[in-house]
């Protein structure tokens, strides 16, 4: 097994159990290292500090373990139990919530892999090499823990894969099969969830409290769902019984989705009958742009991430800014504006900044109701705050 050692110094984050090593932190490598190999990783002095998945990037290691012991034929299964019995004390795991995710990566000290259950499916989407190349031992794991309650594992890496060099990416099924689409019930709603061609794992599970926040908020409300995607924010908005909804999103396919979730909450009886809903396969922020004022009394703005690395970062604050603005402009008085960001290179306080100026710039009084953020199965390691991603305003304009 191949050594990793670090320069003098180096180890101080180690020891604060930060699970990431920069390759400018490393002194030399001992023995034929691949991509995605587990490496031992050593002080400068020689103490074994960890193991980890090696990487060829910027992040060259990504640690699986603290301290000497190595991870052995169990790891797997102990830290899937772990992440399981996290989301069964939260109280998500029940009759009418059947969709969650058990592994959030560094938050449950597995970085580099995704998991996600929707009802009886497993999808797993790999950040790593090392987590890509374990796939198999994930996926056996997880039958281990869940039993007959999962009847598919399907691995859905090709897309979101960094590493690409030797390796053949193929999204395929590594337990059982299943036809493309499932449905699933969040928070009692019905959502039909495409995980083999959706955009990342089949839906955004992570907006799920901010979901049933918009709810509470909806109830006469005219809304507007801009980057709607399958039209989570929409089902909340007409079950809860909003005057009208209009869901806006660029993709066909999305929008098809979006209809046929709401078909299937009508015919459930989720979304009273005769509840007005309009849906619009265009450009977001060009129907922004060419919606009257006053139009809407409730807005939601949550759109891709506009930074995927820093050097975007600039252009993205500025893009906030924009959108932001022209839904301040635009949504009536006393109406309410949820707005969001994605980008974990846009930090909530670089945010706040460009949502304050856009406020300041269309000269309407702006207030903070709430800030939002991830749930409770998307948990931030302690450890690592570069874990939290999301977050949220819902702001308040006369």
């Amino acid at each position: 097994m191949g050594k990793i050692i670090l320069k003098k110094g180096r180890e101080e984050s180690v020891k604060r159990f930060h699970p990431w090593i920069f390759s400018g932190g490393i002194l030399k490598n001992e023995g034929k290292i691949n991509e995605g190999d587990l490496v031992e990783v050593l002080s400068f002095g020689g103490e074994t500090l960890g193991w980890g998945h090696f990487q060829i990037g910027s992040i060259a290691v990504r640690m699986l373990s603290f301290g000497e012991e190595v991870p052995g034929r169990d790891f797997w299964k102990k830290r899937l139990t772990a992440a399981y019995k996290l989301r069964e004390s939260t109280g998500l795991i029940r009759e009418d919530n059947n969709a969650y995710r058990l592994i959030h990566g560094e938050g449950d000290s597995l970085p580099g892999l995704i998991v996600d259950i929707y009802n009886d499916t497993a999808v797993i989407q790999a950040h790593s090499a090392g987590m890509f190349l374990s796939r198999n031992e994930i996926s056996q794991a997880l039958t281990e823990v869940y039993g007959d309650k999962i009847k598919a594992v399907y691995d859905k890496s090709a897309a979101t894969a960094p590493f690409k060099a030797g390796l053949e990416l193929n999204d395929t099924y590594l337990y059982g099969s299943q036809s493309t689409h499932g449905s699933v019930l969040e928070n009692g709603k019905i959502f039909l969830i495409d995980w083999e061609t959706g955009q990342k794992t089949g839906f955004f599970l992570d907006q799920r409290d901010n979901r049933a926040l918009v709810g509470s908020y909806s109830a006469g409300r005219r809304v507007l769902n801009l980057f709607c995607y399958t039209g989570g924010f929409s089902i909340y908005a007409l079950a809860s019984g909003a005057a009208s909804v209009d869901s806006v999103d660029s993709s066909r396919k999305a929008v098809d989705m979006l209809e046929r979730n709401i078909e299937a909450n009508r015919e459930a009886g989720i979304i009273p009958a005769g509840t007005k809903h309009e849906s619009y396969c265009e450009d977001a922020i060009e129907f922004m742009r060419n919606s009257g004022d006053n139009k809407y009394d409730l807005i939601i703005v949550d759109p891709p991430a506009f930074a995927k690395h820093r050097g975007a970062l600039p252009n993205a604050l500025r893009a906030y800014q924009k959108l932001n603005a022209a839904a301040i402009s635009r949504v009536a008085p006393g109406g309410i504006i949820f707005t969001y960001s994605c980008s974990q290179v846009v930090d909530k306080i670089s945010f706040a900044e460009a949502v304050f100026s856009a406020a300041a710039s269309t000269g309407r009084n702006v207030r903070i109701l709430h800030r939002l953020t991830q749930p409770a199965d998307h948990p931030v390691n302690i450890y690592h705050p570069e874990g939290e991603y999301l977050k949220g305003l819902v702001i308040y304009v006369e």
